[in-house]
């Protein structure tokens, strides 16, 4: 096909009195053309089709993606049908594409053979092909951009699912926090680099070349004795509490323990289950809690607590005064307020995986994803895992022929090339349902070999969890559901709080990323490192935490809480979530002012 121009589109437009706003409009009709191999009158002649059906007037990027979406999609997936239907009348995996690659570069070299033309002195020679560096005409297509986002491309038998193709509601905005101009999300454009680091660096981060699956149980012992000795003296300082006595010393007056919540069985904590267990340096011993006197309580396994109250056969604690944890104090940037008054607020996308629908392994959702940072252009995308769901139902039945790891340098490469232009930084935060990374928690950082110097700067590999640096403003992540896990295990009387504020609230008080113990069966923890990486040094100033619970975004106790949800929610649309920050200092008062100016929850 004769490779198509701005300059071509632009005469069909005038042929056609069809005006546009600017020259973006050009570029995203050209890239339509490549991605959907027409030429420049077809798709004008399908733009005429389009906007006389619809009754749409103007020709703009929005409508662009409107016209993509309903008629230039769906002629792209009828070609492919056709195509199958054609060739053996059977769906091609990876390897029949391969083939039918090699037997096209095979004829073309056929006919070279026969042409027996000697090409011009200025004429561009045939680049050769040689097993270590292959060149071919289809294979320099396939990693252009535009294919390399196709749905074909990313796995065999990737049949769009049609409950995601048929999803209402796009864009829509279900959750919001503060208040922004509707300019203040176009972010800056590469303007100017966004500082993105890690709050530890260097020894201290989290690396994949420690070992795991060997634990001694005195190891594990000495971690929990460790944390409950740590929290309980901060505790202790904080409500100025002269001492602890032993949970299991009877006595007749009032007295002060310190302890971690447990269950006396395997089964899910109760009002009538809970224990209270003491670190080893008063005594190690368990004690039953009853709670009949306590009027407001939210208590969860491995809580770390103070009650106050008796204990007059030292077999059964009477609390009537629970202390709560408390939180650390807010990340303090060594940079003048002047200059920190003086920056521009950053726009920061994040979302969740899977990245498909739970009936295909066609990335739809994710192109559909990259299509909203090209539009929207965000300063950094937080993009958590599962990138290779490992609880897909074709994955889970080895229904795929290629290998996992191949799939999700697909969803790397794509992301990376299919948002150059914009020039956003790009962070990847692994899951524990990533099928082809490391199965433990905390989880090591995704390895990328063969990104390129000019990518690198550009993308930013963290663990799960970890706390990030953005402009000076601290992002908590983690991509484990500790909301679900968490809300699953926790007992509340009278909390008088919502739910989700509670559990939030568990965390940043605790301290810890996951403060659940025992673990849910899902989670393998290596509890030496977790000591060193699952635990905040800081309470985050916007703590994100992806779950299949409902999204929301919220205020807890000064720090910005957000569940974008994750992209995918079965077979149809899921959510994502955006946040306009600047590190703002202090108000007249002296009193902190919050870095997140306002936040949304969004539907892809």
């Amino acid at each position: 096909m004769t490779a198509v121009n701005a300059d071509q589109i632009k005469v069909e437009l005038e042929l056609f009195d069809i005006g546009y706003e600017d020259e973006t409009v050009l570029d995203k009709m050209l890239e339509q053309c490549v991605c959907h191999r027409m030429k420049g009158d077809e798709i004008v002649l399908e733009w005429v089709a389009f906007s006389t059906t619809k009754g749409v007037v103007k020709l703009s990027l929005d409508n662009l993606d409107l016209f993509e979406h309903e008629v230039l999609n769906k002629k792209s997936k009828s070609k492919q049908a056709s195509r199958r239907d054609d060739s053996y009348n059977r769906t091609r995996d990876i390897n029949s594409i391969q083939d039918l690659i090699k037997a096209e570069e095979e004829e073309e070299n056929l006919l070279d053979s026969y042409s027996c033309a000697t090409p011009a002195k200025g004429s561009q020679k045939r680049a050769l092909s040689t097993p270590e560096h292959p060149q071919s005409k289809r294979c320099a297509r396939m990693t252009s951009p535009g294919l390399l986002l196709s749905p074909a491309s990313f796995s065999p038998c990737a049949t769009p699912s049609q409950k995601y193709s048929a999803r209402v509601s796009r864009g829509e905005v279900v959750s919001s926090f503060g208040e922004a101009q509707e300019q203040s999300w176009g972010g800056r454009k590469g303007q100017r680099s966004v500082s993105v680091r890690p709050l530890l660096s260097g020894e201290d981060a989290l690396s994949s070349s420690y070992k795991y699956m060997f634990q001694r149980l005195r190891d594990i012992r000495d971690v929990l004795t460790e944390k409950i000795e740590g929290l309980g003296e901060e505790l202790r300082l904080h409500f100025s509490i002269e001492e602890f006595s032993p949970v299991s010393l009877p006595a007749q007056d009032q007295v002060t323990v310190l302890g971690q919540v447990c269950c006396d069985s395997n089964g899910k904590l109760n009002a009538q289950s809970v224990l209270l267990e003491a670190g080893q340096d008063h005594g190690g011993r368990q004690v039953r809690v009853d709670l009949s006197d306590l009027r407001e309580y939210s208590l969860f396994p491995g809580q770390v607590v103070i009650m106050e109250g008796m204990n007059t056969d030292g077999h059964k604690f009477l609390p009537t005064k629970l202390y709560e944890g408390v939180p650390l104090p807010f990340y303090s940037p060594e940079v003048k307020e002047e200059r920190l008054e003086e920056s521009e607020p950053v726009v920061v996308l994040t979302a969740c995986g899977p990245y498909t629908p739970s009936d295909s392994l066609a990335y739809d959702p994710l192109i559909d994803l990259i299509h909203v940072i090209n539009k929207d252009r965000p300063d950094v995308c937080i993009l958590m895992g599962p990138f290779v769901d490992s609880k897909h139902e074709q994955i889970e039945k080895c229904q795929v022929t290629e290998p996992f790891e191949s799939i999700f340098t697909r969803c790397v490469n794509s992301l990376v090339e299919g948002t150059k232009s914009t020039g956003c930084k790009l962070v990847f935060v692994p899951s524990q349902r990533d099928v082809h990374h490391h199965f433990i928690y905390p989880q090591p950082p995704f390895t990328l070999p063969d990104l390129s110097k000019e990518d690198a700067q550009r993308v930013s590999l963290v663990p799960d969890p970890c706390t990030l640096v953005i402009e000076e403003v601290t992002f908590g992540l983690t991509s484990t559901d500790i909301l679900f896990y968490l809300g699953a295990e926790e007992i509340s009387c009278a909390a008088g709080s919502e739910r989700f504020s509670r559990i939030m609230k568990h965390m940043l008080t605790q301290r810890s990323y996951y403060p659940l113990y025992p673990p849910t069966e899902e989670i393998n923890m290596d509890y030496e490192k977790f000591q060193m990486h699952g635990y905040m040094s800081v309470t985050p100033d916007v703590l994100v935490v992806p779950s299949e619970l409902r999204y929301f975004i919220k205020d807890v106790i000064g720090c910005v809480c957000i569940n974008p949800g994750r992209l995918t929610k079965g077979q149809v649309g899921g959510t994502y979530g955006k946040l306009l920050i600047q590190r703002r200092g202090t108000d007249a008062e002296g009193k902190r002012r919050t870095p997140c100016l306002a936040g949304q929850v969004v539907k892809i």
